[in-house]
This record gives C-alpha cells, sequence and structure tokens, in this order.
C-alpha cells in the first residue's frame, strides 16, 4: 500500500512540477530601422527650374519683319 501511495505522489508532484511555470512566451525583438530622408527631392525643383529657364529663353515670338 505504501508503495502505491508512493507512486502516486511522485506522479502528482512530477506533473505538477512540469506544469508550474506555465507556457514559455518568447517575444521577438523588434528591429530597428533608422528612417532616412529621400535624396532625389533636393535636385528634382532645380531641374524643374532650368527646364522653365531653357523654355523661357528658347521661346521665340519675335515675328521677323521684312521690308519689300
Amino acid at each position: 500500500m505504501k508503495k502505491i501511495i508512493a507512486s502516486v505522489m511522485a506522479l502528482t508532484l512530477g506533473t505538477s512540477v512540469a506544469m508550474a511555470g506555465g507556457p514559455v512566451v518568447i517575444e521577438e525583438e523588434a528591429e530597428v530601422v533608422a528612417e532616412e530622408t529621400p535624396r532625389g527631392l533636393g535636385i528634382l525643383p532645380l531641374i524643374a527650374g532650368v527646364v522653365v529657364l531653357a523654355l523661357v529663353l528658347g521661346a521665340n515670338d519675335d515675328e521677323e519683319t521684312t521690308s519689300p
């Protein structure tokens, strides 16, 4: 009878120790990414300005007058 009680107690204690901590949750660390500013935006107004300047200077609206 003592052997049966000892084995039941060992079984009971073994399972309670195994389940004592509960589930283990492992959280992944968030990866830190540095935000970079776009580099191409600074040159776009410069290119647009050059194109507008070329259109203004290249436009030849002067009518040539020829004398008969």
